[in-house]
């Protein structure tokens, strides 16, 4: 249960996937502008990274290794992904159109979303069995979706108030991104 809780805060929190490994800037930049399309992309995000932990796991450890092709772990991985990414944009197409029509090109770029293939790989480095796999992608999720919410709501209120120009638009939100980090950057010594 220790091991278990530690896996937690440390993906949520210290290690976050985000803020403190830097992977998965690609959504945290271009979905954050609202908190709709952030929420969407958090769910989406966390879906595919939960299945994604679970069925690399499994790819891993009952096809690469026992045939001695574990060098062809970085093209399983990118495989895996690929294919949860083409069923989870089918399923919101079908439940959510809105949801789709908003989260537009972002949906299929969690092909490539490196957060969701850090946490496969990082499952894989850290020996971790099925089951704190799947916990690791969770919370590796969570965090995910807290960084993209948090950050969200930050810049729907940058909206709201004067930047100089020279600031406005992308370079005001990669140094809240930057001071986000640093205030996460407190959370290295619960561990």
């Amino acid at each position: 249960m220790g091991k278990i809780f530690v896996i937690v805060v440390s993906a949520v929190l210290v290690n976050n996937i985000v803020l403190s490994q830097f992977l998965g800037i690609c959504p945290l930049l271009g979905v954050s502008k609202k908190l709709s399309p952030a929420f969407g992309m958090s769910a989406a995000v966390g879906f595919v990274m939960v299945l994604a932990s679970a069925m690399s796991w499994i790819v891993q450890n009952w096809i690469l290794v026992p045939m001695g092709i574990e060098y062809l772990q970085t093209i399983a991985f990118i495989l895996v992904i690929a294919s949860l990414v083409q069923f989870v944009e089918m399923v919101v197409r079908k439940m959510s159109p809105a949801l789709y029509k908003a989260l537009g090109v972002y949906l299929p770029l969690i092909t490539t979303n490196c957060a969701v293939l850090g946490t496969a790989i990082t499952n894989i480095n850290a020996d971790y069995n099925l089951l704190e796999a799947v916990i690791n992608g969770a919370a590796n999720a969570a965090g995910f979706a807290l960084a993209l919410i948090l950050f969200s709501g930050l810049r729907e209120r940058l909206d709201e108030v004067t930047v100089p120009a020279s600031l406005a638009g992308t370079p005001i939100a990669l140094v809240t991104a930057g001071i986000m980090a640093m205030a996460f950057l407190g959370f290295s010594g619960l561990l």
